[in-house]
């Protein structure tokens, strides 16, 4: 088998084929979740490494190890621990409540503050996390409201994604953006890559709010007709009257059951129109009921620990603007990031470190620790230097004076349509390569 394939990879097929070929299996098996990303991560870069074996290319493992980006994934892995013990404190649920208690129990102010909320702590936390931690409270929040969750988890989803794009750290794909050596030595570090993006973000997210308005304002401004136990109360009279009408009347016997199901019916009608005249409150007295409840379901667990992250998170912060900015600071940011997480674990004294490591993300940091290796194989392979080649080529067919209007529309729309189809962290990945 090696001895007919060899020759095959020397001549027969060009090795920006086969690093094709490769690629876009992985991009398959990613797209259509055949199997885990991470294992096809790994699969991809096994591959890689067998082909360049067949050219007598084969890498150390020393080399291997040198292809992963290990600023990356240190700085993914200190926010992950980061974010894993402030979730600890309870300060999402408390926000989503003084949100609504700030918005009085209006639902579109309430949508507004949601969304901002997760526009903003998605700009320096994990956005996935933002959302998994906001969710349960915002569904408590409609069933308050009585409202559909949907658009509003929506709203907060999208939210989320632009809030994530503003900052270096706020998603995985500006992760890998801003931790690449090549930007980096191009004067680009966290203060100018946010910089940059955060002026765009506040223009996306007023169109983006525009559009969701537009769209959801049906569903958002007109709530339920009948709050969800009178609703199910309603729902209930209708199966025990159905239920008695179908019931065939020949023998004494289902005279009776028919009779006794039509008493309940009348049972439950007695209910509803009790809770339907319990119901009839002002607005303000019912607004203050769930502010009360609310308040005492979702509270702060932990105020001494919610001081130590939020101070702890300040500084990290502070740093990676400090680092880019002042060229004394010989700090990276993973290592900033693997710092500051070093120093909330002290300051939480946590006596059992598992709750918090079954939070972290490990099959991410293994698809990245794959990703990289992938791609360095099929850079070896000639594939991106092929991919490059081509883009230039194709942007000098325009004028000198248009190729960089050009270059930007190519990059954005590929980046736009590709996304959408395939995992952005490896089309990310691919592109910086």
């Amino acid at each position: 088998m090696l001895q007919f394939l060899y020759p095959i990879l020397h001549s027969h097929i060009p090795q920006v084929v086969v690093a094709t070929s490769i690629l876009v299996g992985v991009y398959l098996l990613i797209t259509f979740d055949i199997i885990h990303r991470t294992l096809a991560a790994f699969m991809g870069s096994t591959a890689t490494i067998a082909a360049l074996s067949m050219l007598h290319k084969r890498p150390t493992l020393y080399e291997v190890v040198e292809w992963v980006d290990l600023d990356t994934i240190c700085l993914l892995f200190g926010m992950m621990t980061l974010v894993a013990i402030f979730s600890q404190t309870g300060f999402f649920d408390y926000s989503a409540v003084k949100a609504y208690k700030l918005a009085k129990g209006k639902i579109g102010p309430l949508i507004t503050i949601l969304c901002l909320l997760s526009a903003v702590v998605s700009a320096f936390l994990d956005n996935v996390t933002t959302i998994l931690l906001l969710t349960p409270v915002s569904i408590r929040l409609c069933q308050v409201l009585n409202v559909d969750p949907l658009p509003v988890l929506i709203a907060e989803v999208v939210f989320s994604n632009i809030g994530g794009t503003a900052t270096a750290v706020g998603d995985p794909p500006n992760v890998i953006i801003v931790s690449n050596k090549l930007i980096q030595s191009q004067g680009i570090g966290f203060a100018e890559f946010t910089l940059h993006l955060s002026l765009g973000i506040l223009l996306c997210m007023v169109v983006a709010y525009a559009v969701l308005a537009c769209i959801y304002c049906t569903c958002v401004r007109l709530p339920n007709k009948d709050r969800p136990h009178i609703a199910e109360l309603k729902r209930e009279i209708a199966i025990w009257e159905r239920t008695a009408l179908q019931m065939p009347v020949v023998s004494l016997e289902e005279t009776a059951v028919r009779d006794a199901l039509r008493t309940k019916a009348s049972e439950v009608r007695n209910q509803l129109h009790r809770e339907e005249l319990l119901s009839v409150q002002s607005a303000t007295d019912m607004w203050q009921t769930n502010l009360a409840q609310l308040e005492k379901q979702y509270r702060i667990t932990d105020p001494v620990l919610l001081v130590k992250s939020a101070s702890v998170l300040a500084v990290v912060i502070l740093l990676f603007f400090l680092a880019s900015v002042i060229p004394g600071i010989e700090l990276k940011l993973g290592w900033i990031a693997i710092f500051g997480a070093v120093v909330l674990l002290i300051l939480a004294d946590t006596q059992n470190l598992d709750p918090i490591l079954h939070k972290i993300e490990w099959s991410t940091l293994l698809f990245f620790a794959g990703l990289f290796v992938l791609m360095e194989g099929l850079q070896e392979l000639g594939l991106i230097q092929y991919i490059g080649d081509q883009m230039v080529s194709m942007i000098k067919m325009v004028p000198p004076e248009n190729q960089m209007v050009v270059a930007l529309i190519v990059v954005v729309w590929v980046s736009a349509l590709a996304s959408s189809f395939i995992d952005n962290i490896p089309f990310t990945t691919a592109t910086v390569s």
